[in-house]
């Protein structure tokens, strides 16, 4: 069974400040993994692209064993072509450290506007602070987070 497929709850998290849109190649990735594969994945990650910043967050689930890491990479000037498995894209808003992917910010928008997708529509961010903001199964899920640790590389 894949991380997405059912439900994470999370406690809530402080993301460092840090500017991820700096350039322009810079995206924000997250990859969902068991707890015992950490340290495996932390050396692939460190292996197969340049982590901006050099940290990688390490979030936490309480009621299960899955970790969910965020890292930055430049796609631009990345020799890899292929992600992790389990991994996506995701956004970030800095004010509320909230995380989400596009369809997930769609289907929000859609949740609080009466079911009309307004690309105009002003989401209060701070009402989602420290949270990932995903879709499954049709639907929004929203799971609040917590950092478990950050590493330096």
């Amino acid at each position: 069974m894949s991380t997405l497929e059912h439900p994470i709850f999370m406690t809530s998290y402080e993301f460092e400040n840090i500017l991820i849109d700096e350039m322009a190649g810079n995206k924000l990735f997250c990859t969902f993994i068991e707890h015992d594969r950490l340290d495996e994945t932390l050396s692939s990650l460190t292996t197969r692209y340049a982590i901006l910043y050099n940290k990688i967050f390490v979030l936490e689930s309480p009621d299960t064993d899955e970790l969910i890491l965020t890292y930055n990479i430049d796609i631009v000037n990345n020799n890899s072509q292929n992600a992790l498995s389990n991994t996506i894209l995701l956004h970030r808003k800095k004010e509320s450290n909230t995380l989400y992917t596009i369809n997930a910010l769609n289907a929000l928008i859609r949740e609080l506007n009466g079911g009309l997708l307004d690309t105009n529509y002003r989401v209060n961010w701070v009402d989602h602070r420290n949270t990932i903001l995903l879709t499954q199964d049709g639907g929004l899920r929203k799971v609040h987070t917590k950092i478990y640790k950050i590493v330096e590389i």
